[in-house]
């Protein structure tokens, strides 16, 4: 029987010193896992990224399948899905991140593609004011049908993922180890209810403890699947800020709660909007405006008819035509379904801007004129 090619997908993350990013590039130049592993020295040593030590250290790594072997028995026992960065179920707003994981393991029963997703972090010990405005902000976006995503940690992390489940929103914890266990430990039974009600996302394997080096690493997946990043309360430095500077690097939306001047808990937070690099924001009625999400999707809307634009270019054309069944579309799903990079859509966005077929609105969102 053949060796399915998860087995090589997995054996792909393990290989010593390569990483996310050369994995990629061994993927552009492979074709598929089973592939690199197929490849000579000299034919490894040619991909950009690799050179001599990383070609030899792929040569040597066959003994990675017995571990990877291992994994895919753990995953199909306890009915985890992994998600490969070429398949189409792997989230798109991570795809354009150039450091996202190759390689994700999943474990719920929602649409980590859906149309809103908002990341909220903030402190693990913040103050009733902290604490008021998390769940007032959750529970006033129980109607846009947003995912919540956190990282399950104490605090404000926690206390988003709970209050997202009371107002019967979907929420995905990110974890910065693998699913076979729950850290802290005090939240397995909230981690067993989003489940049910969102899921719980890693990149890392079975058996990897929670690490403090894990963290960080976790955070640029929280910032890189989210549309919108909100820091609660934070103090100078911490986990939130890394995800925010992490998040503005993606060049994702940034927003911050004020905090009161002097204390340690808003340094984070009031520094962020002080740098330009988050949008104060009150409630959720201001990140929902910022991000032009203040009024719902027209459902059922009628097809329209793009004219053919002859002056276009023919990638200028193709991202126009995807306004046809759209009212609007954010910068990350017209890269998704134009299968151009983000630097190429950027452009090419600008250009049209220019010739007055479209306009770009708050929250990198554009539409037709």
């Amino acid at each position: 029987m053949a060796e399915p090619e998860l087995l090589y997908q997995i054996g792909l993350t393990l290989i010593d010193g390569i990483g996310d990013v050369n994995a990629k590039n061994l993927l552009a130049y492979c074709g598929k896992a089973s592939e690199v592993f197929n490849q000579k020295k000299e034919q490894l040593q040619k991909i950009p990224g690799i050179g001599y030590v990383l070609a030899k250290s792929v040569i040597k790594s066959k003994s990675v399948l017995e571990q990877a072997e291992k994994e895919l028995r753990f995953i199909e026992k306890y009915k985890i899905e992994p998600l490969f960065f070429t398949d189409e179920n792997y989230p798109k707003r991570l795809k354009y991140c150039s450091d996202s994981p190759i390689l994700l393991y999943f474990k719920g029963n929602t649409d980590l593609n859906c149309q809103k997703i908002i990341g909220v972090v903030g402190t693990r010990k913040p103050s009733h004011y902290g604490k008021e405005k998390t769940q007032e902000l959750i529970s006033e976006l129980s109607q846009t049908g947003a995912l919540i995503i956190s990282g399950l940690a104490y605090g404000v992390d926690v206390l988003a993922h709970k209050t997202a489940l009371d107002v019967n929103l979907q929420t995905v914890g990110v974890l910065a180890h693998g699913l076979d266990r729950i850290y802290p430990q005090l939240h397995d039974k909230i981690a067993k209810r989003m489940i049910k009600q969102g899921g719980l996302l890693t990149d890392f394997r079975s058996g990897t403890n929670p690490d403090a080096v894990n963290f960080p690493k976790r955070n640029r997946i929280v910032a890189g699947l989210c549309d919108a990043l909100v820091v609660v309360e934070s103090k100078r430095t911490g986990g939130s800020l890394i995800t925010a500077t992490i998040a503005n690097s993606y060049n994702k939306d940034v927003f911050a709660f004020p905090g009161r001047a002097g204390d340690p808990l808003a340094e984070g937070g009031n520094g962020l909007i002080k740098k330009n690099r988050a949008v104060l924001i009150e409630n959720a009625a201001d990140l929902l405006y910022a991000m032009g999400w203040q009024e719902e999707d027209k459902k059922g809307a009628k097809t329209k008819q793009i004219p053919l634009q002859l002056n276009l270019s023919a990638e200028e054309q193709l991202i126009l035509n995807l306004f046809s069944s759209r009212e609007s579309l954010q910068i990350d799903e017209i890269c998704h379904l134009s299968q151009l990079t983000i630097s190429s859509v950027s452009s090419l966005l600008l250009q049209l801007e220019f010739s007055n077929l479209i306009k770009s609105k708050p929250g990198k969102i554009f539409e037709l004129i």
